[in-house]
């Protein structure tokens, strides 16, 4: 069972399950306050606005009740996705390195994006191949991604770079960039390959009706993460 945390403020939880019970997965909203399941085998931090993004974006979720015990299935090994607000939780709990601040524009930005797949050996992106082209919606005012030049470095020594904001031919410019996140990074993994956040939105481009599937296999993830190799 995937456990969709629900923080006060979150509001892609429920698009989240829906897009995830479409893809054959079990998913249960789980509010941050409560214990997670014993059943569960995956977890999912949700987009939205947690606490208002008072102080700083995922920084007061980071210190739920849930999240240490999300740090301690991630270092065991459960596959867990941060989307969006949940990638600025996950980054400032820890689960991955940076941090995620206003975007260059200083406005609230929501359209669709092409994404460069730069690692295709994890679980969120092996139904791709490095370098194909994606596109999944953003929709969120401090997407940008920065990190410091020593870390960004261990990332790409490290294949942890999983997402690269890109045009629509894959090209990584300025121009494809859509909030100044250092070196185009629109997603990364943690320490092990099945702990990753990402800015852009895959559970809104899941289902036929949303005008694209890619993020299908962003979510399926969860499957083969769990799958015993």
């Amino acid at each position: 069972m995937i456990a969709v945390l629900q923080f006060g403020g979150s509001n892609c939880d429920r698009d989240a399950v829906r897009a995830l019970s479409q893809l054959g997965l079990t998913a249960k909203r789980v509010w941050h306050e409560d214990e997670l399941p014993d059943e569960t085998d995956g977890i999912l931090l949700p987009g939205g606005f947690s606490y208002g993004d008072y102080l700083r974006a995922g920084a007061m979720a980071a210190r739920s009740p849930a999240m240490s015990a999300v740090r301690e299935q991630a270092e065991n090994g459960v596959p867990v996705l941060g989307i969006c607000n949940g990638a600025q939780i996950g980054c400032e709990t820890g689960l991955t390195p940076g941090a995620f601040t206003t975007n260059e524009s200083a406005r609230f930005q929501c359209e669709r994006v092409h994404l460069r797949i730069e690692n295709d050996q994890t679980p969120w992106t092996s139904a791709f191949e490095q370098g194909d082209v994606i596109s999944l919606p953003i929709a969120h005012g401090e997407g940008r991604f920065e990190i410091t030049d020593d870390r960004l470095a261990e990332l790409k020594d490290e294949n942890r770079i999983l997402f690269r904001y890109c045009d629509a031919d894959g090209a990584v410019t300025d121009s494809a960039n859509p909030n100044g996140s250092t070196d185009n990074v629109a997603g990364v993994s943690g320490k092990r390959d099945t702990t990753a956040v990402l800015m852009p939105h895959p559970e809104r481009a899941a289902l036929p009706e949303l005008h694209g599937t890619d993020g299908q296999g962003v979510l399926n993830g969860f499957k083969v993460a769990s799958t015993p190799s």
